[in-house]
């Protein structure tokens, strides 16, 4: 066989291989699409699961915030022992929050009633690399080297949440308008180990 051939034979199509590459094609191809309709599938059943739950929530939240204390409230009772031994309650929880629109007004009803000491207030400046004698010179002279402080007053979100809950149940004046004051029941259940 002379050169001329042998090349003229390895340039031949291949009909039987061409066909087996293009039916693994195929076959990747709809594995592939397999995989997507099963992801699909998942995804839906994820989105399902989660608006199930989110609906029990809910209903939780209901009995639990509504329903039961206002029965408990009716009969009289805090709290119960149930037959198995364990222990319901019914508590009331607090949530404050003072906004950026309220601050003034919510610091000063603070200091004027003698709850100043809660209020946090951090100075702070900046300083750019290499600046480390600048900040010690700053920290003994402040504002005399040109340099101008942040100042931020805050009250710990935590912190005005128990004193909103101590003055509140000590039925003491605490204006819920200024403070975003929230209250919601909520019921627990503790069961015996």
């Amino acid at each position: 066989m002379s050169i001329k051939q042998q090349i003229k034979f390895k340039n031949e199509i291949d009909f039987e291989k061409d066909q087996q590459d293009a039916m693994k094609r195929t076959d990747n191809i709809r594995s592939l699409a397999d995989q997507v309709e099963a992801l699909e599938f998942v995804i839906r059943n994820i989105e399902g699961a989660e608006e199930n739950l989110k609906d029990l929530k809910k209903k939780r939240d209901h009995i639990s915030g509504e329903v039961i204390p206002t029965m408990m409230s009716e009969m009289g009772l805090a709290e119960l022992k149930l037959h198995d031994g364990s222990h319901l309650k019914v508590s009331t929880t607090y949530r404050a929050t003072i906004t950026e629109a309220n601050k003034e007004t919510a610091f000063n009803w603070l200091r004027n009633n003698g709850l100043g000491d809660i209020i946090k207030n951090e100075i702070s400046v900046s300083f750019g690399r290499n600046e480390d004698n600048k900040a010690a010179d700053y920290a003994e002279l402040a504002k005399g080297q040109g340099f101008q402080p942040t100042q931020k007053m805050k009250v710990e979100p935590m912190t005005l949440k128990a004193l909103v809950r101590e003055r509140i149940e000590a039925g003491k004046e605490m204006p819920t308008e200024i403070f975003g004051v929230y209250s919601e029941n909520k019921t627990t259940i503790k069961r015996n180990k």
